[in-house]
């Protein structure tokens, strides 16, 4: 199959992207539990207008991160893999059955518990580790794969931002966000006006931010809406939309998650920490990631193409799905977070966190195994 210029840019950035957030983490686990420790937590704990770096970190910057994904969505959506009912069905009932099961695991161990606002944290699949964790089984993945995942991904941070959207709000200032609603209604006959310059769109998606931050809805759900706010027209490269997807790639894949990752995994691994893996919240998240991930997509995909929903994408067997759904359970950036969303403790917070890890590493072996398995007598594929 022939795989356009954007998906492959796309894929490649990702690729990469998702080897350094590997190495980030790694780099962050290692120097917090260190004799540098000390000092290289408080960092990121100081302190700046009233907010820790983090804050601003999750807040602030994720919010661009947030940005990117919208684009990536309306791309999906407009000339995509989810452009068409038929092309969008597939990986669409994959990504429900891969958000619904570990979700509902989640709900098993913790539903009437003080931990149940956690259900949210097994459901999203890193785009940027998944890929990168692909991509070490190099040219012998069909595209088909490849763009199965990204699309399965893709739809899964889509749900992921719906449910925090819905469900992870604070007290809502209704003066906030009826200004956030005028503001995003604005960009929006900007669009319809067919205005194609993208200073108004940043200025207005700024001060979105700023009214959604303070109305008690995630500020980073800003990015999304204004993702959507900024015109597509045809796709084209010299579309205000590819042009801002085109830039954002590499801050955001080198440094925006990065920084993120940085900052969220700097976390000291205290004694008796295996013990936490083994409580209803590790449990819930691990079993919920490894488990409950590659369960939901299988199921959902087999009963839907049983009952002639949709078909089996061309080139894909059963197994590749299998494999594919074992690495949608690497959940990392949106999974921690959720996470920081979901819990105020600190000791609940690190026990999450440590079990996404874990669950993540567990996830990207297996599927990699698996898939490598899989792969192992099949020809490089000339198309990727």
């Amino acid at each position: 199959m022939k795989i356009t210029n954007i998906f492959r840019s796309f894929f490649n950035s990702e690729k990469a992207g998702g080897l350094v957030l590997i190495i980030c983490t790694i780099a962050s686990l290692l120097l917090a539990n260190s004799s540098m420790g000390e000092s290289y937590i408080a960092f990121w704990n100081q302190q700046l207008n009233g907010h820790s770096y983090v804050h601003w970190i999750n807040d602030g910057l994720m919010a661009i991160f947030f940005l990117l994904i919208g684009l990536e969505l309306e791309r999906e959506v407009y000339i995509g893999e989810l452009s068409t009912l038929k092309d969008a069905l597939f990986p669409g009932i994959a990504a429900l059955g891969g958000v619904l099961f570990p979700a509902a695991i989640y709900m098993a161990f913790n539903f009437g518990t003080a931990y149940q606002s956690g259900a949210g944290i097994p459901m999203a699949t890193d785009i940027a580790f998944a890929i990168g964790v692909l991509s070490l089984l190099g040219n012998r993945v069909p595209a088909t794969l490849k763009v199965f995942l990204t699309a399965l991904a893709v739809i899964d941070d889509l749900c992921a931002i719906l449910v925090i959207a819905i469900f992870y709000t604070s007290e809502i200032s209704w003066l906030y966000l009826a200004i956030a609603a005028f503001i995003f209604l604005a960009m929006l006959v900007m669009n319809r006006l067919k205005i194609y310059r993208l200073l108004p769109y940043i200025i207005c998606g700024v001060a979105l931010w700023y009214c959604l931050l303070h109305s008690g809805v995630h500020a980073t759900i800003a990015g999304v809406l204004t993702a959507f706010a900024i015109p597509f027209s045809n796709g084209s490269e010299k579309s205000i939309s590819h042009k801002l997807q085109h830039w954002l790639h590499k801050p955001v894949a080198f440094i925006i998650v990065p920084i993120f990752a940085l900052a969220n995994t700097a976390i000291y691994i205290a004694p008796g920490w295996v013990e936490g893996l083994f409580t209803s919240v590790g449990l819930g998240i691990i079993i919920g990631l490894v488990a409950g991930k590659p369960l939901g997509i299988l199921l959902f995909t087999l009963i839907a193409v049983m009952v002639g929903l949709c078909k089996l994408p061309q080139g894909l067997h059963w197994k590749h799905i299998a494999g594919a759904g074992l690495l949608a359970g690497i959940g990392f950036t949106m999974s921690i977070f959720v996470t920081l969303l979901a819990f105020n403790d600190a000791t609940v917070i690190n026990t999450a966190k440590i079990s996404i890890i874990i669950a993540s590493i567990i996830a990207a072996i297996i599927g990699l195994t698996v898939l490598k398995f899989i792969l192992r007598k099949q020809l490089p594929d000339d198309e990727t």
